[in-house]
């Protein structure tokens, strides 16, 4: 167990899964650019010794592995996975009590201990500038924290067994930002401090809200993990770390002792200031919105702080090793809120909100004959009113028969979805509601459409291995590729506006219907490149689903409406890029050619095998 950051550093560095960067590194695109080439070597942890403009060093990639982030909690992980159980399913304790005499020693550690005196982080009082001022992608609009725990605490029930620890990106620099006195504080709907600034916003009183950095690691990953209502963050801190989150109280604002940084401040009611650009996790930049400013009231640093960071862009990214790590920990934690759910995968590489991947049960009807979708329905109505959950644009639902199915197969997943549907009846759309803040795809800010294919019973249909004759030969579309079975991308010319693209959809859609039926070929992609999609069943994920908004961008040959239900022969998905959304992210190739300097013989990673 680790008592902080700098302990988890020393222990990698021990067993070779961290490299010291000795030489000079400019935080600005540098840094972010080194992380994301070791990143996708499958490298080791970073400890940037030497950071310009700044006298902290900064650690990234932690979490860069699976193995890696099972190491770090090589020794509470069993434990913790056990009393998670017994939080999902109380009687399992009760039957077999002294097999969970170790979960009990182990729930010791979860309760929060109130330390009194002068915890360490506040050694030394620094400015907003003092810290590493990390730019990850050249249009973002300033530096940004991208490992913090923000927390607050409800204002009125204070206390920290009532508060919200959240992961919330947090704006240092540029933009209106005052230097030292203002920073951006970015949250998405659906998050708990949201909750709690609206209840002080009633109460017209500041929230007071106090950003910790660093750490133990566990801090950092509770953070992030979607936790059963009534359960506190800093307890799940305490478990992972196998140690009590230790914390005080300064000038009204809780510290956390064993953090290595700690920003506190206010968010007053009604004031907002422009937030952004930001390289975001679908892979294109989230654009400047108003969001909350935080009134900065001090900045601490404990001796020998370390600023941990992350890169976020288009999946993968270290990030994906949190989204494993939590799905380890909590996955048994939607079957209990959502009765009949088997499994449900949020698809890293479609930016993991835009799609969801989701395995329910079927026992509805099961005197009958005919087999369609009916509890699945139900069920997927659950999953879009759920948490985070609720932010999905796509989901693909289905459940059991015969043989196990693994939503994280992604194609074999998609194959049995299309060769069941029925693209008359089982095609459910959601419009005019919320998706992602960070989803531009849609109508507005948080704002656009879900759709639902929901598809069980017999295979209806052989799906094409190879394009269909008729999707080469139409005019003015062009290069048609096949993705994988039952999946073909077209090209088209480039989107324009939807008063034109519904004429040209209209046209492929009767083009493709005199020329004859295809139900081999259930979905159709129009794009902007279809070899680039058809290269990787990643790229065809990461494109049609972060750039299309269901109720404007789906159309089908023989679209019709039956009894106010939308149905069609061959689906067709416009996922060309259209102009009211984000521009994806692109790396500074001058920057890439700079880092070559540490890679060469003789420098800190010129012993590592990256290509």
């Amino acid at each position: 167990m680790y008592r902080n950051l700098e302990d988890c550093i020393i222990d990698l560095e021990k067993h070779g899964h961290l490299v010291r960067i000795r030489e000079e590194v400019d935080p600005y695109l540098e840094m972010a650019a080194i992380h994301m080439r070791v990143y996708e070597a499958g490298g080791p942890a970073l400890l940037f010794e030497n950071v310009k403009g700044s006298k902290f060093r900064a650690a990234s990639n932690l979490f860069g592995t699976i193995e890696r982030s099972k190491f770090i909690f090589r020794n509470t992980w069993t434990s913790v996975q056990n009393v998670m159980a017994m939080r999902d399913d109380p009687m399992k304790a009760l039957k077999q009590p002294f097999r969970n005499i170790g979960n009990g020693f182990a729930a010791m550690k979860a309760l929060p201990l109130k330390k009194f005196g002068t915890p360490s982080v506040t050694a030394q009082e620094i400015q907003i500038s003092d810290l590493p001022q990390i730019q990850h992608w050249p249009m973002d609009g300033g530096a940004f924290i991208t490992l913090p725990q923000v927390y607050s605490e409800d204002p009125e029930k204070p206390g920290i067994m009532n508060s919200n620890l959240g992961m919330y990106r947090v704006q240092l620099s540029g933009n209106e930002y005052e230097m030292n006195k203002e920073i951006g504080l970015h949250y998405q709907i659906h998050r708990g401090i949201g909750v709690h600034q609206a209840k002080a916003n009633k109460a017209g009183t500041p929230l007071k809200v106090s950003c910790f950095v660093g750490g133990p690691p566990a801090h950092t990953l509770s953070a992030i993990m979607p936790l059963p209502e009534g359960l506190s963050e800093m307890t799940v801190a305490g478990l992972l770390a196998g140690r009590n989150f230790r914390y005080s109280y300064v000038d009204g604002f809780c510290i956390s002792n064993d953090a290595d940084f700690v920003i506190t401040g206010e968010i007053h009611t009604g004031e907002t200031k422009p937030e952004g650009p930001f390289g975001d996790h679908l892979g294109y930049y989230s654009l400047t919105h108003n969001f909350p400013v935080m009134k900065v009231h001090k900045v601490y640093a404990k001796p020998n702080a370390i600023w941990p960071f992350t890169v976020v862009g288009r999946p993968p990214q270290e990030d994906t090793a949190f989204g494993e790590l939590i799905h380890e920990l909590t996955g048994d934690a939607i079957k209990q809120e959502i009765p009949g759910v088997k499994e449900v995968h949020a698809v890293d590489a479609a930016g993991v909100h835009p799609l969801l991947f989701a395995i329910g049960s079927e026992r509805y009807t099961p005197y009958q004959k005919v087999k369609q979708p009916t509890e699945i329905l139900t069920i997927a109505n659950r999953i879009l009113g759920t948490g985070q959950l609720s932010l999905a644009k796509y989901l693909f639902i289905t459940a059991e028969e015969n043989h196990p199915i693994d939503s994280h197969n992604e194609v074999e997943f998609l194959k049995y979805i299309l060769e069941r549907i029925d693209l008359h009846r089982d095609i459910h759309f959601y419009t005019n509601t919320t998706i992602d803040t960070l989803d531009y795809s849609g109508t507005g800010l948080n704002s656009g459409s879900k759709v639902v294919f929901a598809a069980y019973g017999d295979k209806k249909r052989e799906l094409c291995k190879e394009v269909p004759d008729v999707l080469k030969e139409i005019r003015g579309f062009e290069n048609a590729q096949l993705v994988m079975p039952g999946i073909v991308v077209i090209q088209g010319s480039k989107f324009i506006d939807y008063s034109q693209a519904q004429q040209e959809l209209q046209g492929l859609s009767e083009a493709i219907q005199t020329k004859g039926p295809i139900p081999s070929c259930p979905m159709i992609i129009l794009s902007d490149d279809s070899s680039f999609i058809s290269a990787t069943i990643q790229n065809f994920l990461w494109v049609t689903f972060t750039r299309s908004n269901p109720s404007h961008d789906i159309y089908g040959v023989n679209g019709h409406y039956e009894n106010k239900h939308w149905a069609c022969d061959n689906v067709i998905i416009d996922a060309r890029t259209k102009p009211h959304q984000a521009p994806p992210l692109i790396a500074d190739p001058t920057v890439a050619k700079n880092i070559e300097r540490l890679f060469v013989k003789g420098a800190s990673l010129g012993g590592l095998k990256i290509e």
